[in-house]
């Protein structure tokens, strides 16, 4: 009568080391990358967050409006509704992915570059330029109100031309 057939015992690997050892061959794949980000930040990588993550932060620096970036990701076939990519937006500034900048109060830009900075608008295309913190001195700021304190100064410098 023939043996059946017993399977080795394999050892078996923790979940958590199974992740460790698939992230480490990712490491540097962009996409892969935006979705640690993501989760550091707090925020879950679902499918809407990471490909309006790629389109923000994979040009580089820069200032968008939710109106741009969902043109932007209409234009990529993202399947999106204007009101998803302003909560995202929101859902990055408040996890510290973005920076939010309102100008005129009616106007809401959103900018990737989280160092301390300060911005001229060129108010005839209302494009934001960045300039270096350093570039700039705030002096005598009033006390913040009780149970207060001033998180930042935003100096926004308006261009027109000549």
């Amino acid at each position: 009568m023939p043996q059946p057939f017993i399977a080795p015992k394999l050892p078996v690997t923790p979940p958590a080391a199974l992740q460790a050892a698939a992230g480490a061959h990712l490491h540097g794949c962009p996409v892969h990358d935006l979705r640690t980000k993501l989760r550091q930040a707090g925020l879950r990588p679902t499918r809407q967050r990471v490909a309006l993550g790629w389109l923000l932060f994979a040009k580089g620096d820069r200032h968008i409006t939710a109106e741009k970036l969902y043109e932007e990701a209409t234009g990529a076939r993202v399947a999106i509704s204007l009101a998803t990519v302003y909560n995202t937006l929101h859902q990055f500034t408040e996890a510290g992915l973005l920076r939010e900048i309102a100008v005129d109060g009616s106007k809401t830009y959103f900018d990737t570059n989280l160092s301390n900075h300060h911005h001229f608008l060129i108010e005839d295309t209302n494009a934001l330029v960045d300039i270096p913190g350093s570039h700039i001195e705030v002096s005598a700021l009033p006390d913040a109100p009780a149970g207060m304190e001033i998180d930042r100064v935003d100096v926004i410098i308006r261009l027109r031309r000549k």
